[in-house]
């Protein structure tokens, strides 16, 4: 198929009907908002279930229901709506059902901003809502990945009956590029077994997440966890970048990335050796890549749109073998090329030492910086 010129959000919401989404329950907000519009013109027609919910609550509990009957079904919302689901978000992992959200961020916290961020990473990536559960988490840096990760989703979901969000900060949702969508997907699909569709003329099937006795909620948290397992031996995706020399190495994912690309590039240029390593999936984490890398590189730089969220999963496999410093921009701010590419010349001209919390330093960098 030939390709053109989509917006994000848009691409997203064709890109879900085309992989055969049967029912989207959402709620307006921005920056996101521009997709559920789409599903609201794009499902009827076709003859699928669209419904905007009076709130984001009632969305992800009527996304609950549905799932149950082993349709693919999908929302999306932004960093305070999504806040508002976590409650249904945490009662669909502990019932085991396949469901995609896509995320749209925002600045924040509180009600923030429209401004694109990347502060819901510790909320989606490590579970906001309650208990122990391990969602799959896919971050594109252009429209064309937003559009083949929204598909993937949807394949991941049924696969492992987990959680599966598409996080994407809020210019991969509102920018324009040339792409390419993918072929329609049949809607019929079979039903798995274990779904809720009537009891007529078979043993009755029940899904839940209550577990009133404590030994019987333990075993689901460990079959939640077992699964998780087996997601990250086989899932685990990232793109690296002039890493085969490299003594040092840049992790950013989405946006963050992917100006974390053109400064590297601009860096080689100088004939500084560095390279990027871009998390694509960043639940699993890829934990053994950045461990490899530490091995061999002099210093790493995490580059953000946020505290550091992910500084802390990069941090760990590090283990404190290499120094790890940390740029991260705030409020729904967008770094620069040249402000990552500055972060890279004064690693590379005044080599770091390992501190135990490269905020500290960032922190105070920002602060002559902005006064």
């Amino acid at each position: 198929m030939a390709r053109e010129l989509l917006e994000g959000n848009r691409a997203m919401a064709e890109a879900a009907v085309r992989a055969g989404v049967q029912a989207y329950f959402g709620y307006p907000i921005t920056p996101q908002t521009e997709l559920l519009e789409w599903m609201s013109k794009r499902m009827p027609e076709l003859g699928r279930a669209f419904l905007q919910a009076e709130s984001e609550v009632a969305a992800i509990n009527m996304i609950y229901g549905a799932a149950c009957t082993g349709v693919r079904v999908m929302s999306s919302s932004s960093s305070p709506g999504v806040s508002l689901m976590m409650e249904g978000i945490s009662y669909i992992a502990g019932t085991e059902l396949p469901v995609v959200l896509i995320d749209v961020m925002r600045g924040g916290p509180g009600l923030g901003n429209i401004a694109p961020s990347q502060g819901d990473y510790n909320q989606i990536v490590h579970g906001g809502g309650h208990g122990d559960y391990f969602p799959i988490v896919l971050a594109p840096s252009s429209v064309q990945e937003a559009i083949d990760f929204t598909v993937m989703a949807f394949d991941l979901a049924e696969k492992y009956r987990a959680l599966t969000f598409v996080l994407a900060d809020g210019n991969i949702g509102q920018m324009m590029e040339p792409a390419e969508l993918p072929p329609m997907q049949p809607v019929d699909r079979p039903i798995p077994d274990w779904a809720v569709r009537g009891a007529k003329g078979r043993e009755r099937r029940i899904l839940s997440s209550i577990y009133i006795r404590p030994e019987d909620e333990e075993v689901t948290n460990l079959r939640l966890l077992e699964r998780a397992g087996k997601i990250k031996e086989n899932e685990v995706r990232y793109k690296e970048y002039f890493l085969d020399d490299a003594e040092i190495v840049v992790v950013g994912f989405g946006t963050a990335g992917r100006v974390a690309f053109s400064a590297v590039r601009a860096a080689r240029a100088q004939g500084i050796r560095v390279g990027l390593l871009r998390p694509i999936t960043l639940s699993p984490f890829p934990s053994e890549a950045v461990a490899e890398l530490a091995a061999h590189a002099q210093a790493m730089l995490v580059v953000e749109m946020n505290s550091g969220q992910m500084l802390d999963d990069v941090l760990r496999p590090v283990a404190g073998q290499i120094p790890v410093e940390f740029y991260g921009r705030l409020g729904g701010v967008v770094p620069f090329q040249d402000e990552v590419l500055t972060e890279i010349e004064r690693i590379a001209h005044h080599p770091p030492t390992i501190e135990f919390d490269p905020r500290e330093k960032w922190i105070r960098r920002m602060k002559e910086i902005l006064n």
